[in-house]
C-alpha cells in the first residue's frame, strides 16, 4: 500500500498490509507489488499518475482530491478492474467555506478596503449584501449541498441548483444542465462546482455568461478548464460581470496574466481544499478504505472502473 500520509500518523489502518509513503521522487519499494495507490496530494498530475504504469497489480487508486481528472485519463492504459476513488467527504467543508468567503468578499467589496487601509483611506461605500440575492449552483454534488447549506442562514432569495442529471433532493429540485439558459438570467451569484469532464470542458463560455445578469458574480472552486478564460476576460474587463476564482486556466495562472489586474476579480490560488479541516478526514477515509479493502466489504466512492464505460449517473 502505496501512501502520502506515513502509515504511522493515521489511526486504524489494518495490520494485514505493508505500508509505504510516498509523494514524490524515488520510489520506497518496487511498485509492481503495490496493490493500492493514494495519489500525492497537490503535487500536480505528473507525479500522481508517475508509478502508475509500473503497478500492473494495482487494484485501487485512491485520490484525496474531489475530481480526477487529472488521474483518469491513464485509467485507460490499466489492465481491466482498476478501481478509481475520489475523495468525497474530506473537501466539503474547506471548499464550501472558501466560496462563502469569495461571495462576501467580491459582493462586499473586501479588495476595495483592503487596498484602501494600504493607502490610509476612509471610504465608506453601499455595497451589495449576500441577502436577498438569487444563487445558482452549478454542479449539485457533495461540495454544491454544502455550499448551499451555508448559504441558507444569510437569508439568500432563492437557490437554484443544477447538475448533470434532474432529481429530486431533501432541499428541492435539482435542474438539468440543459436548463442553464433559462435560469441564468435570474441568478446574482453563480457559483460553479462540477467536475471537470468532456461534458463541462467549457461550459462557462460566451454565450453561457451572456446570459448572465449585469453585475452578476460568477464564483468558481470546480476546475479553471470549466471556464473559458478568454470569454471571462471579455465580460469582467468590460465591468459587467464580477469573478471569484479560486481555478485558473491556466493553472498555475502566470505572472503578468490579465486576470490579476482586472478590476472586479478575485483569484486565490487553488486553496479550496487544503485548510487544517483537510488531513483528519483524508486520514479517517484512508483508514475506512483500507478496512473495508481488507475485509472485502465495497469501496467508498468508486467513480470510474478500468475496462468499463463511465457512469452515466
Amino acid at each position: 500500500m502505496w501512501l502520502p500520509i506515513p502509515a504511522t500518523e493515521i489511526d486504524g489502518l489494518p495490520d494485514a498490509f505493508e505500508y509505504r509513503f510516498w509523494e514524490g521522487g524515488e520510489f520506497p519499494a518496487d511498485p509492481a507489488d503495490c496493490v493500492l495507490y493514494t495519489v500525492p496530494y497537490m503535487k500536480g498530475p505528473v507525479i500522481a499518475v508517475e508509478p502508475l504504469p509500473h503497478m500492473p497489480a494495482v487494484r485501487v487508486v485512491q485520490t484525496l482530491t474531489a475530481g480526477v481528472d487529472h488521474v483518469a485519463p491513464a485509467l485507460e492504459t490499466m489492465r481491466p478492474g482498476v478501481r478509481l476513488c475520489n475523495a468525497r467527504g474530506v473537501h466539503e467543508t474547506s471548499t464550501a467555506e472558501l466560496a462563502l468567503t469569495l461571495i462576501l468578499a467580491s459582493l462586499r467589496g473586501l479588495p476595495d478596503f483592503l487596498a484602501d487601509q494600504v493607502e490610509g483611506r476612509w471610504r465608506p461605500v453601499i455595497r451589495p449584501a449576500l441577502a436577498d440575492r438569487n444563487v445558482l449552483i452549478v454542479g449539485y454534488g457533495a461540495i454544491g449541498a454544502a455550499i448551499e447549506e451555508r448559504l441558507l442562514p444569510f437569508e439568500v432569495a432563492r437557490v437554484d441548483r443544477v447538475a448533470r442529471r434532474a432529481r429530486e433532493v431533501g432541499r428541492g429540485e435539482v435542474r438539468a444542465l440543459s436548463e442553464l439558459p433559462e435560469l441564468l438570467p435570474h441568478a446574482d451569484v453563480v457559483v460553479l462546482t462540477v467536475p471537470l469532464t468532456e461534458e463541462t470542458r467549457g461550459l462557462v463560455d460566451a454565450g453561457f455568461l451572456s446570459r448572465m445578469k449585469d453585475g452578476a458574480l460568477l464564483v468558481n472552486v470546480a476546475r479553471g478548464g470549466v471556464v473559458d478564460t478568454k470569454a471571462l476576460l471579455a465580460e469582467t474587463r468590460a465591468g459587467r460581470l464580477l469573478a471569484a476564482l479560486d481555478v485558473t486556466d491556466p493553472e498555475p495562472l502566470p505572472v503578468g496574466h490579465p486576470l490579476w489586474g482586472t478590476p472586479g476579480v478575485i483569484v486565490t490560488p487553488h486553496v479550496g481544499g487544503p485548510s487544517s479541516a483537510f488531513l483528519p478526514r483524508a486520514k479517517r477515509l484512508l483508514a475506512d478504505q483500507l478496512r473495508r479493502f481488507a475485509d472485502g466489504e465495497p469501496l467508498r466512492n468508486v467513480v470510474a472502473v478500468s475496462g468499463e464505460p463511465p457512469s452515466q449517473g
